[in-house]
């Protein structure tokens, strides 16, 4: 969103601020912008320091070279056998559903696996003709329990179980019809304009007493949620399925290939 103002820069995010709106953009393109723990401290403190800003009225999430976020940095997890990561994650996903602001998920690009749990729980979802949505994890031996968690929440159990079974992968105008998508446009930025022109006449306590509400009504008990940190937990621990991931990371070799190295590394579609 182009805009005056200041730009902060982490290691794996740039959070530009103003006029109480936060953009803030996953900086991992060489990995695909996918999240490792530094990048979810950093979301951390970024959500702090929205949330201790009384101006601040709509954060918006961004990637960038053509992916928002590919979801779990599978080196990141290898090197991970405690419930920290999926913990942190599911924080992140917390506080930024009940952030009291607006969030904006503006999506151009490719959107992958625990990338979809930033969209699920955002208030507003923009995406380009190109963006394309999926959920790879089945094809590791992964249940995607924590993003299905929210992700079922905004599109129904059905569809979230069709994209867990099928890893069929969703056009942005095939999200659209779903309701993980709220507006396709090749012109986001505008779209950002139109909605802050609207959301800059409202005060945060506002903002954040229809979230907390809404929240309250449509919440996710904590019994869930460590019902699907502990299966993620189990996953990553298991055996089989951490051997497939070594070798997609150290090979680029997907479990279906029989362990023949060789095949593009990184490719999830």
């Amino acid at each position: 969103m182009s805009h005056l103002g200041i730009e902060t820069s982490y290691q794996t995010l740039r959070v530009h601020v103003a006029e109480g709106r936060r953009t803030v953009v996953f900086d991992r393109a060489e990995q695909r912008n996918s999240f490792n723990s530094r990048l979810l401290g950093e979301l951390a403190h970024a959500l702090d320091e929205a949330q201790r800003d009384p101006s601040c009225r709509m954060v918006v999430l961004e990637g960038q070279q053509g992916y928002f976020s590919s979801g779990l940095d599978f080196e990141d997890g290898l090197d991970r056998r405690g419930p920290e990561g999926s913990a942190a994650y599911m924080d992140a996903l917390r506080r930024l559903g009940s952030l009291p602001a607006v969030v904006v998920a503006s999506v151009d690009g490719q959107v992958r696996a625990g990338g979809l749990g930033f969209v699920a729980v955002s208030d507003v979802v923009v995406a380009t003709p190109r963006s394309t949505f999926g959920l790879p994890e089945a094809l590791w031996g992964l249940v995607p329990a924590c993003v299905g968690l929210h992700l079922s929440r905004r599109i129904g159990l059905h569809h979230t179980k069709r994209l867990c079974l099928t890893t069929e992968n969703l056009t942005a105008s095939q999200a659209l019809d779903i309701g993980l998508v709220d507006e396709v446009t090749e012109r986001p930025e505008e779209v950002q304009r139109r909605l802050w022109l609207k959301v800059s006449r409202l005060t945060p306590s506002t903002l954040g007493r229809i979230k907390r509400y809404f929240g309250d009504i449509a919440g996710i008990a904590e019994a869930q949620e460590a019902r699907a940190m502990q299966e993620t937990d189990r996953a990553m621990n298991d055996p089989e399925v951490r051997g497939a991931i070594e070798n997609f990371v150290r090979h680029g070799t997907f479990p279906w290939e029989g362990g023949r190295p060789g095949s593009p590394r990184g490719r999830r579609s």
